[in-house]
């Protein structure tokens, strides 16, 4: 079990943060290697891409057991909501010193070409040569065509689940406090006595000045990456699998289409969960003024209600919309 122990002021700064490059490094880990049953069918697409695309410093660094991932491929993000382009410039900026001392971990933490990390993989190795610069803009390189191979596509919708899920815990911290939502994200994770605890086959206690809270659809697990640099000061962030991922909205039907128009058919169908007016219009390729308007019209016939979001404006259906998706 992995204890972080957190006092009032670090509870305080803690946050939550939706990551694009965690999602994508996630993928090197045991549970993105082997994804499980009930895991969105890009993540195994995503798989799918890393073994046949020509992507050998990501495909070395992935693990086929337990272990580490270097942890500069997803680096602690500034805000609550990087772009996958801001989080690709912290990762080419990384200090040379760390991406070297980062992969050195990698002797440590797993065996390495079956020698118990006695070497590192051979275009790790090569690329060490070369120099931490080198190996940080290498890995950008191939973090970004991996992206847009296998992630870019499904990023909308993805990124629609995950800042619900943080919608929910903030929720949760309003009604319930702090404990209560830490309790509420998962099984293996748990808040008493000014402790977050979890599980895990380490067992680590440490004092966080503070928590960074990713929710996953890739993560099987809860898991806790905390500084592997010696002297580090990067606070540990905490990861978890989001459990409650809403279901894929089923298509308009053909008699709805006919009553309200394909597009408002459409729009009325995709809001099983609450969506802005540039997520709706990047899913149905639309622009935002078209949806505006459409929604306007849904909205004044009493089918959607709108809600604000700190600076977003969330459109979702209401009884008497749910009730009319559900013609077929």
């Amino acid at each position: 079990m992995i204890e972080l122990t957190v006092d009032a002021a670090g509870l305080a700064r803690s946050r939550f943060v939706v990551s694009p490059l965690h999602e994508v490094a996630s993928t090197l880990l045991p549970w993105g290697l082997r994804p499980g049953p009930d895991a969105d069918p890009w993540v195994t697409r995503a798989r799918r891409v890393l073994r046949r695309a020509r992507l050998p410093l990501l495909s070395e660094l992935a693990l086929d057991g337990g272990g580490y991932v270097p942890d500069f491929l997803s680096p602690h993000p500034a805000g609550p909501s990087p772009t996958v382009e801001e989080e690709l410039e912290r990762v080419r900026s990384t200090p040379p010193e760390r991406v070297l001392g980062e992969l050195e971990a990698l002797r440590d933490g797993r065996p390495c070409n079956g020698l118990d990390g006695a070497e590192l993989p051979p275009e790790v190795r090569r690329a060490m040569g070369r120099g931490g610069r080198y190996v940080a803009l290498r890995a950008a390189e191939e973090l970004r065509r991996y992206w847009e191979l296998a992630f870019a596509p499904h990023w909308t919708d993805a990124k629609a689940a995950l800042d619900s899920e943080v919608d929910r815990c903030a929720g949760v911290l309003a009604r319930h406090g702090a404990d209560g939502m830490f309790n509420s994200l998962h099984p293996g994770i748990r808040w008493a006595a000014g402790a977050l605890r979890v599980d895990s086959r380490f067992t680590v206690g440490i004092a966080a000045p503070l928590v960074i809270v990713v929710p996953s659809l890739v993560a099987g697990a809860p898991g806790v990456t905390v500084d592997p640099v010696r002297g580090g000061r990067r606070p540990p962030m905490v990861s978890y699998p989001v459990r409650d991922r809403p279901a894929t909205p089923a298509p308009a039907s053909a008699e709805l289409a006919r009553l309200l128009g394909p597009t408002r058919a459409g729009l009325l169908s995709a809001l099983a969960r609450p969506a802005s007016t540039t997520q709706l219009a990047a899913r149905h390729f639309l622009s935002t003024a078209t949806v505006s308007y459409h929604l306007g019209v849904l909205h004044q016939a009493g089918l959607v209600a709108r809600s604000r979001s700190g600076r977003t404006v969330l459109y979702r259906r209401t009884a008497a919309g749910t009730r009319l998706s559900a013609i077929r």
